[in-house]
């Protein structure tokens, strides 16, 4: 059964998972630029004989080579017109090409390949320990051996088109011996190896959960995250090639953490320091890897509760959160650059955090509110980004939701709130805003300051406010009804069977078409009506009853499940709202 809190929870936050690719420097862009200047100059100078286009009396010159005869035979040598090929020389391709179709042969990728290819890896593995070993101060009688080494490294690449071969794979040596050589000296080496982990975790690779698990499961046997440390700590990211392997490294967490039970090994608090301790570096303008890094950080925050505690409380990462987004206050990042990207993944690991108990503590001890308050009044950038966060800060059912609740207030955080709610605003605002109206009026004690002082800014110049819900209230119906008649006629084409089968997508849909606003709009409005008896009388007033709000509320309550715990709050607070609906 969906609960309450699914019912009013809100929408995913974005996991990076598009694709990406390291945008290394473009080595042609300066070349071409000189070969372009001057004429064509790669000397930079004009050249005597440069083509120029110079006005013509005669228009009736043509430029050009002269076209071929309009029969299209050979000429006296017996060249085509068409490419410059002999008949002879025609013939012998003719001859080479049908040889290629019955002589040649693909390799084909199997267990035999794999074999193969394991046993020859060993072996340029194992002669390249040896003459480092034995030439430790003679680099030059064991460098022929290492580009071997790295040759037979990138043969790896296929495996990740054949994913039915992982759990071999997984089963032989040649993984623990890929893994080890994160460890090896020459560090391109090492890199090499991270770039073929990293392709074969790639979220492109078409492998089934049993292949992808085994394979996981073997490369964390390796020791992989102790290697990928490690491997971090020595890599210069001045240098393009480590800059490359540091990347490639990010994607390899970034692919580890798509799973809960992994993303919790992943996230050791050694990896959530090491990323904690990147996206702080200075750096201008932001570069990729720095926002990759802070990337990743928030896509295991939104795969673990347990991350979330132990960045909140262990790393005290909401603190670093904070003062990396108040450069953000006044100003708004360069549009649709890595330090736009960057930022947004910085909101978004927040919100995450802010999610747990510790995490809200955290928040309102490091003033994360007035932080919020600030750019919903001065950042154009941050302003919604911020009135996410505060929502995701004052969500949930204990203590410590309760507690940012009166923090808010205290922190004069309604005049900044109900300002925003009467101005025309995107349906995301809104929605952020009904969200964090819900939860004040659910949190916050009965005969509290806070509270008198939020129901009084409803109430306050003739009800504004309430005629403001009022009228999104029919709005969102009319958009619910309209989406709902779509629904309907595309249930009526599929069978019963089918209908269940997509009952949740259907349901999502109608979330996404409105629903979750007029629910929430509607749980807001019971709150006033129970309240306050002028607020009853304005709300059914304008709504021509109050029938519609108290059968949205029983629908709300209908969802939930009778065995889930927090669902009995829900569903108490939500009996008790329809008894003030009667």
């Amino acid at each position: 059964m969906t609960s309450v809190d699914e019912l009013f929870k809100k929408p995913n936050l974005p996991s990076g998972s598009t694709k990406r690719k390291f945008e290394a420097p473009d080595a042609q862009a300066a070349y071409k630029a000189t070969k372009l200047s001057a004429n064509g100059s790669p000397n930079g100078t004009a050249q005597a004989n440069s083509a120029t286009v110079e006005d013509d009396e005669d228009d009736d010159v043509e430029a050009g080579p002269e076209p071929p005869p309009d029969d299209e035979g050979d000429d006296e040598e017996g060249r085509f017109f068409g490419g410059g090929v002999t008949k002879d020389a025609a013939q012998a391709l003719d001859y080479l090409d049908e040889q290629d179709e019955d002589g040649y042969k693909e390799e084909k990728i199997d267990s035999g390949w794999l074999r193969r290819l394991a046993v020859s890896f060993e072996k340029k593995a194992n002669k390249n320990s040896e003459l480092r070993a034995r030439y430790e101060s003679e680099p030059q009688k064991f460098m022929a051996s290492e580009a071997d080494l790295d040759a037979e490294v990138k043969s790896w690449s296929l495996l990740s088109e054949h994913p039915e071969l992982y759990m071999e794979f997984a089963e032989s040596e040649s993984l623990a011996l890929l893994v080890g050589l994160l460890a090896h000296e020459n560090t391109d080496i090492a890199i090499g190896a991270i770039e073929i982990i990293s392709e074969l975790l790639d979220e492109d690779v078409q492998a089934e959960q049993d292949q992808w698990d085994a394979l996981v499961a073997a490369l964390l046997d390796a020791d992989l995250l102790e290697l990928l440390l490690s491997n971090l700590a020595r890599l210069d990211e001045a240098n393009e090639s480590d800059r490359s392997g540091v990347y490639h490294s990010l994607a390899v967490l970034e692919n580890l953490a798509s799973q809960q039970s992994i993303a919790e090994k992943v996230g050791q608090e050694k990896v959530l320091m090491w990323l904690c301790n990147r996206i702080k570096e200075p750096e201008k303008p932001v570069g990729q890897n720095k926002q990759y890094a802070a990337e990743v950080l928030q896509v295991l925050l939104q795969s673990s509760p347990l991350l979330r505690k132990r960045l909140a409380v262990d790393i005290d990462g909401v603190d670093l959160f904070l003062r990396l987004l108040s450069a953000y206050r006044k100003r708004d990042p360069p549009k649709d650059s890595p330090e736009e990207e960057y930022a947004e993944n910085l909101f978004d690991a927040l919100a995450c955090v802010v999610d747990e108990a510790e995490g809200k503590q955290k928040f309102v001890e490091a003033e994360g509110l007035e932080l919020c308050l600030i750019m919903l009044k001065e950042s154009a950038f941050s302003k919604v980004r911020a009135l996410r966060l505060l929502d995701h800060a004052v969500a949930g059912q204990g203590a410590a939701s309760a507690e940012v609740c009166e923090k808010l207030v205290e922190a004069a955080g309604l005049k900044v709130l109900y300002s925003m709610f009467m101005k025309k605003a995107d349906n995301t605002t809104v929605e952020h805003l009904l969200g964090i109206f819900s939860a004040l009026l659910r949190l916050l004690p009965g005969e509290s300051s806070a509270r008198i002082r939020t129901l009084a800014k409803f109430l306050e110049k003739d009800y504004e406010k309430l005629t403001k819900l009022v009228q999104l209230r029919k709005d969102y119906a009319r958009k619910v009804a309209t989406g709902d008649e779509g629904i309907q006629l595309e249930q009526r084409m599929l069978d019963e069977e089918e209908r269940e089968e997509r009952a949740d997508e259907f349901f999502s849909r109608r979330l996404d078409g409105g629903l979750f606003c007029l629910q929430t709009i509607d749980v807001v409005l019971a709150w006033l009506i129970a309240e306050d008896g002028g607020a009853k009388t304005h709300i059914s007033s304008g709504l021509g009853g109050l029938e519609n709000v108290r059968k949205s509320l029983q629908e709300q309550m209908a969802l939930l499940d009778p065995q889930a715990g927090d669902d009995e709050d829900a569903r108490d607070m939500l009996s008790t709202l329809i008894d003030f609906l009667q």
